[in-house]
């Protein structure tokens, strides 16, 4: 976990030690660092991070590709990349000399077919994809997503491996907990393929035709009509089709599952100085912690900045309650202002006792926090200057 010390992290509240500062640029530097995942809760503004991050990687000199699972277009329009999908796209602008910088956005029912194609002969595959119920299932299935995440993610380090096009890969996972649901995706897919009902339809393709009891018999009638009798075959015919790829899917996800724990990857939490968004951070390190994931630390976004006046909260309240029923209109407009510093004073305080209590419960997070900008980051220039902070250890 790359750490430095900061002589401008003082003490968060009385009590508290000084919080290890996470050197990002260590983190982007090292050599052996080949996969930074960055996770954290909706809103806080965690793909901005991964493009932020993946863009100073790049033009200090490494090769990456940033990979966004997260469904908002967002990163294409920061990149001045009219659309991404599932084929990774240089980015245009970007100041490298040895480096360079792809992006691409997850495409799920696209790589659930690339997965099919590569493991089946030509007429399975085209069975499988033409079945109505792979279509529905590719495309909305609960955790399909988060698995073709793993099964993507494996592709491109294979890819990077085979070829030297990348050593850096940094991915943007979606929103909420769901970020760390493809932790869990390889078991939920067996789960749902290794299931009671999957078994019993496999059962006449597996067995004799003994076994077509008349249990079996009106199990398949109950369902037939419940669900219908033809998307009962369709089921029948991918859950029969698929029973030969499925060894293969759980062995690939558990080699990306590995991965994700090598010393060569490295998770970012990204979060905002507010109570729910820290305790959706608490629990990503809990859970990473749990799983033997390797985490770099916390990215504390949008942060607010401390008035540079030293006029306390409780000072400026004061002079405010003097001044706001004041007829002269300069005076009131004194009091408007020292409101204002009031106000900001005490967001920066309760913002840094959230920290505070955050870091009590994890001393050993490392952490960096980016104050927040005057305006929204849509180009480049807005990721650099992200970039920058984060280089430099913005508080």
């Amino acid at each position: 976990m790359p750490t430095r010390s900061n002589p401008r992290v003082g003490p968060m509240t009385a009590t508290h030690a000084p919080v290890p500062l996470l050197d990002i640029d260590g983190l982007l530097d090292d050599p052996g660092r080949r996969i930074i995942v960055c996770c954290g809760s909706g809103g806080v503004g965690k793909t901005t991070t991964a493009a932020s991050l993946a863009l100073r990687a790049a033009e200090r000199g490494r090769k990456v590709v940033v990979l966004t699972i997260d469904p908002a277009r967002r990163l294409a329009q920061s990149m001045g990349i009219e659309a991404l999908d599932n084929t990774p796209r240089p980015v245009p602008g970007v100041s490298a000399g040895a480096g360079s910088l792809d992006a691409m956005m997850l495409d799920m029912k696209r790589t659930f077919d690339e997965v099919v194609e590569s493991q089946a002969s030509p007429e399975k595959a085209r069975q499988i994809l033409n079945n109505p119920f792979y279509i529905a299932v590719s495309s909305s299935f609960a955790g399909t997503q988060e698995y073709m995440a793993m099964e993507k993610l494996g592709q491109l380090d294979k890819d990077a491996r085979a070829s030297g096009r990348w050593d850096l890969i940094v991915v943007d996972t979606p929103p909420s907990r769901s970020a760390l649901d493809f932790l869990d995706a390889p078991e939920r897919l067996s789960s749902f393929l290794d299931g009671k009902f999957m078994r019993l339809l496999l059962a006449p393709a597996r067995g004799p035709a003994r076994l077509m009891t008349a249990g079996f018999n009106m199990v398949t009638k109950a369902v037939t009509t419940i669900i219908g009798g033809q998307v009962l075959s369709d089921m029948q015919a991918f859950v029969s089709a698929f029973d030969t790829l499925f060894g293969g899917f759980r062995q690939r996800a558990q080699r990306t599952f590995e991965l994700l724990q090598a010393d060569g990857t490295s998770f970012l939490v990204v979060a905002a100085p507010e109570p729910d968004a820290l305790r959706e951070a608490a629990y990503f390190v809990e859970r990473l912690s749990s799983e033997d994931m390797p985490l770099a630390g916390l990215v504390v976004n949008r942060a607010s900045v401390d008035p540079e006046v030293d006029l306390t909260a409780a000072a400026a309240m004061s002079g405010y309650e003097r001044l706001r029923d004041s007829s002269d209109d300069a005076s009131r407009m004194a009091a408007g202002l020292l409101r204002l510093h009031a106000d900001r004073k005490l967001i920066v305080e309760r913002e840094a006792r959230l920290r505070a209590r955050f870091a009590a419960a994890h001393p050993d997070v490392a952490t960096v926090v980016l104050p927040a900008l005057p305006t929204d980051v849509h180009d480049l220039d807005g990721l650099r200057s992200i970039g920058a902070l984060l280089g430099d250890g913005a508080t």
